[in-house]
């Protein structure tokens, strides 16, 4: 990817990591979302330490850029196009998994997207199709990992990729889904402890992705401000995030929800369609003398 949001492949080649070289030497990570975004980040940085790689996705175009991307750099990873919408494939995604490499280790699922849209005008079907992949989607793919993990009496770990608590103003489809997870995360930990899986939740901010086209440029500068920090994060940055949660150097942590934000959970706003001028009243208040 070369464009102006997100990161080139040039970047996420050489990008430093605080992580430990070989801290995935030996083990099997799949990324659902790998394509794009956080996911296309994760997969290059769990590479890089050493994990046989499984990239998956709607669009196998988008899959295989990012596994020739790694491949060029000797890295290992796999593209198996897969929607997680339809929950009929995800046990046979699973089994291939398995069958190819032997087992899964990590699974972090950061398949996922919205749009800016009032809830009051949110239409049935425009609901139900973030609703399906973000939540009903990403358990499909936790329960199936973890009932493979039940079979083969192993362990595992998973990491899910929500959003921060304060969510994005106007896309209520978004957050409802992306909360169902978080209290999902937090009940299964529980459940799913004597099985030796951990499951805990990365919290992004606004990170500067690709995804980032569908908003105009205004809204871009207006999110660097969101936080106090005043500045947005990288996919690298949640990238890090996670494989420390999900990896090794996190095996004392489950059922947590780790926000990487900026502070934008403490102050700060994000409208991803513009702030209303009741709002903007509000914001005037703290200008005047």
């Amino acid at each position: 990817m070369n464009g102006a949001l997100g990161m080139t492949d040039e970047a996420l080649a050489l990008q430093p990591s605080a992580l430990a070289p070989k801290l995935f030497d030996g083990s099997v990570v799949v990324i659902s979302g790998g394509g794009s975004g956080i996911g296309r980040a994760t997969a290059w940085l769990a590479a890089r330490l050493g994990a046989q790689v499984v990239i998956c996705g709607r669009s196998a175009e988008k899959l295989a850029a990012v596994s020739s991307a790694l491949g060029a750099r000797g890295l290992k990873c796999t593209p198996l196009p897969l929607d997680i919408r339809e929950r009929a494939a995800i046990a046979p995604f699973f089994a291939q998994v398995i069958r190819r490499f032997g087992a899964c280790d990590l699974l972090i699922n950061s398949a996922g997207g919205q749009y800016p849209r009032a809830a009051l005008e949110l239409s049935e079907r425009a609901w139900q199709a973030v609703i399906d992949t973000n939540l009903t989607g990403s358990f499909a793919m936790m329960q199936t990992a973890a009932r493979h993990w039940q079979s083969s009496a192993r362990g595992g770990s998973i990491v899910s990729i929500v959003v921060s608590p304060r969510g994005l103003h106007q896309v209520a489809h978004t957050n409802a889904a992306r909360a169902g997870i978080m209290a999902l995360s937090a009940a299964v930990a529980v459940e799913w402890a004597p099985l030796g899986i951990r499951v805990n939740c990365i919290a992004p901010g606004a990170v500067a992705t690709e995804g980032w086209a569908v908003y105009p440029p205004e809204i871009h500068r207006r999110y660097a401000q969101s936080c106090p920090l005043r500045r947005t994060g990288s996919p690298w940055e949640i990238a890090e995030a996670a494989l420390f949660v999900g990896g090794p150097a996190g095996g004392f942590i489950t059922g947590q929800t780790l926000h990487v934000n900026g502070g934008s959970d403490l102050w700060g706003e994000t409208w991803t369609a513009g702030k209303p001028e009741w709002f903007v009243a509000a914001s005037r208040t703290w200008q005047e003398p």
